[in-house]
């Protein structure tokens, strides 16, 4: 829910976004990971956004996980096969406080080879920062202030004043969503319209979504289950909805971690 929530806010508010991370004001298209031929599943929390001088690589993170700085290497990488001309700019930013070192972690090793890429952890960005630029108000609340809850009621009242009212709902959902990473919700539906929030187009698509991927996280048991018990791979693909190529890798999955 949260990465979802970053990525719509990252696509529909990137001169927001460039003008935080880039220190101007630049439009930026979406570059789509399929032109990296990077895997679907390992693309869910990539934002590669695009101008005609650089490329802004967005990676949000929850908390923290061991393999993202490989994957910064990864992506850095397989842009430069794409464009070795554009500069790219590659962060990862830290939406909750944690007490991990790898927030810390701004590079990867691997014998001769160090890539190096830069870390936000938005507990140490000044909440009124978010404040200031309408795509970034839904992070204010996990910025640092002195009092969360006054935070989300000082975002709410700035949202109110967006006149359009899609664009008012999207925030005022976005902004709810990422609160709960550090509200409480009878808190923050206390502060934020209920009624704007479930119309929003992003509160939306996240419901959607979820379902959506339940339904292929339930899909996934099924194969999973069939492929124990022998059954072949083209029977197994047409039964569950997924494709050969998905019921292989599930295959291949089961075959290591049967080695290991």
């Amino acid at each position: 829910m949260y990465d979802d929530t970053c990525r719509f806010l990252a696509e529909h508010f990137s001169a927001d976004f460039a003008s935080w991370l880039l220190g101007k004001s630049v439009v930026l298209t979406e570059i789509k990971p399929s032109e990296l031929s990077l895997d679907p599943i390992r693309a869910d929390a990539l934002i590669l956004l695009a101008s005609d001088e650089s490329v802004l690589h967005i990676e949000f993170q929850t908390l923290p996980k061991d393999n993202v700085p490989f994957r910064m290497l990864d992506y850095r990488v397989r842009m430069y096969r794409k464009d070795p001309t554009k500069p790219m700019r590659q962060v990862v930013i830290y939406l909750k406080q944690t007490s991990s070192e790898r927030v810390y972690q701004t590079s990867f090793t691997m014998e001769c080879t160090r890539h190096e890429f830069e870390v936000i952890r938005l507990w140490e960005q000044p909440a009124s920062l978010f404040l200031q630029y309408p795509g970034l108000i839904p992070f204010a609340t996990l910025g640092q202030s002195t009092d969360s809850e006054e935070t989300l009621h000082q975002a709410a009242q700035i949202i109110d004043q967006i006149a359009d009212p899609i664009t008012q709902a999207n925030l005022m959902a976005a902004s709810g969503i990422l609160a709960g990473l550090k509200l409480e919700s009878e808190v923050i539906y206390r502060l934020l319209r209920r009624d704007i929030m479930q119309e929003s187009t992003v509160y939306r698509s996240i419901l959607a979504e979820g379902e959506t991927k339940g339904e292929e996280r339930k899909q996934r048991e099924i194969a999973i289950n069939l492929l124990r018990r022998g059954v072949a791979i083209d029977i197994i693909a047409p039964s569950t909805g997924l494709s050969v190529e998905e019921v292989q890798q599930l295959q291949q999955q089961l075959n290591q971690s049967a080695q290991s």
